[in-house]
């Protein structure tokens, strides 16, 4: 089977029981929103290199493929989610609030790449919660769903000013599975500023050493 239908070359689509919508409708830019979002959960997720974190990631991605189905078949109560669901995400935010001290003041996305892409995800489920929130009005929707994209943008606010302090306090490489790789590894009874010093301390002898003709004995 062709991955390409050739059925939407009209600017229109379909939801489960409902033909020939376009593509433009509310629901669909809902549908579309929730799936840019559960790919940005993937870029956080494969970075990921806390276990626990890692795997509500994943499991957030599945809630929010039932919220998708829900939109495209609204009356299936197979597609709806649970209040248990919901605590889910508030208990892991109150945790995460008990490990760190949060900054008073506003917060300028930034401080290091893992935190930056958290705070883009945020901002994607903020606009999944918009969305979510008109379709509501027109057409209906999960009360629990929106309960659950509220609290999953705060989840992912709380998620990146822990992963900023873990960086402000030298910790990020325990977060994060791409600062893990690029830090340099350290040696036993060898402090990590002790090799690379060493290292290049190394390199400018030998290169004094060349610049004298002295290279190589």
């Amino acid at each position: 089977m062709k991955v390409y239908t050739k059925q939407g070359d009209k600017g229109t689509t379909s939801l489960i029981k409902t033909k020939n919508i376009p593509k433009s409708d509310d629901r669909i830019q809902l549908v579309g929103t929730m799936d840019e979002l559960t790919s940005q959960i993937g870029m956080i997720r494969c970075r990921m290199a806390l276990p626990e974190t890692a795997a509500l990631l994943k499991e957030i991605q599945n809630n929010l493929m039932t919220i998708m189905a829900g939109v495209a078949d609204p009356y299936n109560i197979k597609y709806r989610l649970k209040e248990e669901q919901v605590l889910a995400l508030e208990q892991e935010i109150d945790r995460m609030e008990g490990l760190f001290a949060r900054r008073p003041g506003f917060v300028l996305p930034g401080d290091n790449p893992l935190s930056a892409q958290i705070d883009v995800t945020r901002t994607v489920a903020r606009r999944c919660e918009r969305w979510l929130s008109l379709v509501s009005i027109r057409y209906g929707a999960d009360n629990m769903a929106k309960k659950y994209l509220n609290r999953l943008s705060d989840y992912f606010y709380i998620l990146a000013r822990y992963v900023d302090d873990l960086a402000r306090n030298g910790q990020l490489a325990g977060a994060d599975k791409q600062a893990a790789a690029e830090y340099p590894k350290k040696e036993e009874g060898e402090s990590v500023m002790e090799k690379v010093s060493e290292q290049m301390s190394e390199q400018v002898i030998r290169e004094v050493m060349k610049r004298i003709g002295q290279g190589g004995k």
